[in-house]
């Protein structure tokens, strides 16, 4: 393969996803202010899915800014939508937990966004929305859930791991089950093959 192909993330979970996969890649997160410009896309009238595909973009530019004209680079970004109210990753344990009760018994969105960029351009891009809905769970169980599971949740924009406990905060889920954990993978497979970067 004489493309090299790129990870502009720091996700573990992405970076699983990826390997398990079987994908050969390399990691370089990008580094940007989220906060910062999730606000401008707001500003700017942007909904969520346009804001997710415009940060997924700019941490691709950004990183493939610093390699290889041949490098393929993957950004991604995933926004939790809840009744007209975008959230981000928790900052501590006592933000999860209010979080989660915001979330409580409601249905959200997980928009889930990811772009290519190779040599300047943007040579693909995917989208996904499932849509979650988390059961009326008690104060008691978070009682037990946030310690158990730990500082792990601060790395989600839900407070949540859906391949671990965070299982059981919901009674249902429609859509993509890798979009939900960050990355619609499926499409990015397909986008992969279509190039030739891996076996068709």
């Amino acid at each position: 393969m004489t493309e090299d192909l790129v990870l502009a993330s720091a996700s573990t979970v992405r970076a699983r996803l990826l390997a398990a996969a079987g994908i050969d890649f390399r990691i370089k997160p990008a580094e940007l202010d989220e906060g910062s410009f999730k606000q401008a896309c707001r500003a700017e009238g942007r909904d969520a899915a346009g804001c997710a595909l415009a940060l997924a973009e700019a941490k691709a530019r950004q990183v493939a800014a610093r390699c290889g004209r041949a490098a393929v680079v993957i950004g991604a970004d995933q926004l939790l939508v809840c009744g007209g109210v975008w959230f981000d990753k928790p900052a501590d344990l006592g933000q999860a937990r209010t979080q989660l009760q915001a979330l409580r018994g409601r249905t959200h969105e997980l928009v889930t966004a990811a772009c290519a960029v190779q040599d300047g351009s943007r040579i693909w891009h995917g989208l996904s929305s499932p849509r979650l809905i988390m059961r009326h769970f008690t104060d008691g169980f978070l009682d037990d859930y946030i310690p158990a599971e730990g500082a792990d949740i601060l790395g989600s924009v839900g407070a949540y791991r859906l391949e671990g406990r965070g299982a059981q905060l919901f009674e249902h889920t429609e859509g993509d089950y890798f979009a939900i954990l960050g990355l619609p993978l499926l499409e990015l497979l397909g986008f992969l093959r279509t190039k030739g970067m891996i076996p068709s």
